[in-house]
């Protein structure tokens, strides 16, 4: 997929983010994958232990606990029941906020 492709339909894949970053810091790609690589397991490994991983100027990841409920319409016999589970969250800051300009809107 071309850039201007995954661009147009919206999405961008993790490949072509990876590629568009090596290209921006003029890194080699292997170098790169293997930075972003370490950064989301890092990343997960800490929010998964109940830490906040703020990164100044960028914004906030962080668990967010939910409980767990009864399923409305669940397939199979009778009511089915979600245990609590945790999600991660991200809370960007103000400054990032204000600088992202979504073409059209």
């Amino acid at each position: 997929m071309s850039t201007a492709a995954g661009l147009e339909q919206g999405r961008v894949s993790k490949r072509e983010f990876v590629q568009r970053v090596a290209r921006r810091g003029n890194l080699p790609l292997r170098v790169t994958q293997q930075a972003y690589d370490a950064l989301i397991e890092e990343l997960i490994d800490l929010v998964s232990k109940g830490n906040k991983v703020t990164l100044t100027g960028f914004g906030k990841f962080y668990p967010q606990e939910h409980k767990g409920h009864r399923v409305r319409f669940a397939d199979g016999d009778g009511p089915a029941e979600i245990d609590d589970y945790t999600v991660l969250k991200f809370s960007a800051t103000r400054a990032v906020n204000r600088s992202v300009k979504v073409a059209g809107s």
